[in-house]
């Protein structure tokens, strides 16, 4: 592989979505990302207080693998683009990937997410 890479997982507010993902295309040239539209909450404050014991949140979950050296630019877009300072503006994971892998090429690692 030609180099380490991360898989970003954002989980985030529906409305904060379009602000995050034009920041990410614009500012960190980001090509490509999963966006699947989820449900959760997070911590007893939030589930009890927000949503009821039977209700979850809908959250929009951004999916993107970057090289290592782009991670913490990427991660401080979607801090910045994400936030509204109030309880439930998500969370962030970052995962060390093993390997990525273009079906259509076969390239690996860096060039396969580029």
């Amino acid at each position: 592989m030609a180099g380490c890479l991360k898989k970003i997982e954002a989980i985030i507010r529906p409305m904060r979505h379009e602000a995050v993902k034009a920041a990410l295309a614009a500012e960190a040239d980001v090509a490509g990302m999963t966006v699947s539209d989820v449900r959760g909450f997070s911590g007893p404050e939030e589930g009890a207080e927000f949503f009821g014991a039977d209700r979850l949140a809908p959250k929009v979950k951004i999916e993107l693998v970057v090289s290592d050296d782009r991670v913490q630019s990427v991660v401080n877009l979607i801090l910045e683009y994400a936030r509204t300072g109030a309880s439930g503006d998500g969370k962030i994971f970052v995962v060390e990937m093993e390997d990525a892998l273009r079906i259509r090429t076969g390239d690996r690692g860096d060039i396969a997410v580029s």
